[in-house]
């Protein structure tokens, strides 16, 4: 935990008539890496592969073989129940027509927000700023704690649920994504509220001695952007014509 706060052309008269073929041959090769695979005909294209193994790898899923090879699979298999689907007519149901359009509304809106998120960056002096606010309402009392820093809240949440059954966050906090304080058993030593953001010294402040927070730990960055997508949606909605 940070506690202070953080890419000739070449012209040829002569060419012999065989390089026709052979030009058509790579044409033909480019085309096919383009395809995943073909079930019953029907092309799956190589881009929804590549989007499909994105979000897994980004989350720290390793990238091998078998993976992109569990990813294919399971791919292939979405498309045979797709094309069954299809063949049933289940496309033309209205409850299925609600839900496909609801689906395609998330996608948008998930696109345009995460779009919105990238163009309007929570900047140091807003963290800063509200750091400074919360630091000022905190005492000056210390505490000693310990913490485990993990990618994301699923990965939080198994770490609680260990912590649940029993095991030792000094075991546990050996996978922390802190290296200040993985080798400490997640130990940051004695410090003030005022040390740590304030999701932080939130959920310390409220803890008895032992024990562990039952819900992930969000980042000050995280509720400031949480919070200025809010207001955004807010101000849409103010400017929105709804009769």
């Amino acid at each position: 935990m940070n506690r202070t706060l953080r890419h000739a052309l070449l012209l040829a008269f002569a060419v012999s008539v065989s390089a026709a073929p052979a030009f058509a041959q790579k044409k033909a090769e480019k085309a096919d890496s383009a395809i995943l695979a073909t079930v019953n005909g029907k092309a799956i294209p190589k881009t929804r592969f590549d989007a499909m193994i994105a979000g897994p790898i980004a989350q720290g899923q390793p990238d091998s073989p078998e993976f992109r090879q569990n990813v294919k699979e399971e791919l292939v298999r979405r498309e045979i129940l797709m094309q069954e689907a299809l063949k049933k007519g289940f496309d033309k149901k209205p409850d299925v027509q609600i839900q496909i359009d609801i689906n395609r509304q998330n996608v948008l809106i998930g696109a345009y927000l995460n779009d919105y998120v990238r163009t309007h960056p929570i900047t140091a002096d807003q963290i800063k700023m509200a750091y400074e606010e919360v630091k000022s309402r905190l005492g000056s009392k210390e505490y000693k704690v310990r913490h485990v820093l993990v990618e994301n809240e699923n990965e939080a949440k198994a770490i609680i649920a260990k912590l649940t059954k029993g095991e030792k966050i000094e075991d546990l906090a050996k996978d922390s994504k802190d290296p200040g304080s993985k080798d400490r058993g997640g130990d940051l030593g004695w410090a003030t509220p005022s040390s740590f953001v304030p999701p932080f010294s939130a959920a310390m402040t409220k803890l008895e001695k032992s024990k562990f927070t039952e819900t992930p730990v969000k980042q000050l960055s995280q509720q400031l952007t949480q919070r200025m997508v809010q207001q955004h949606i807010e101000g849409l909605r103010s400017k929105a014509k709804v009769d």
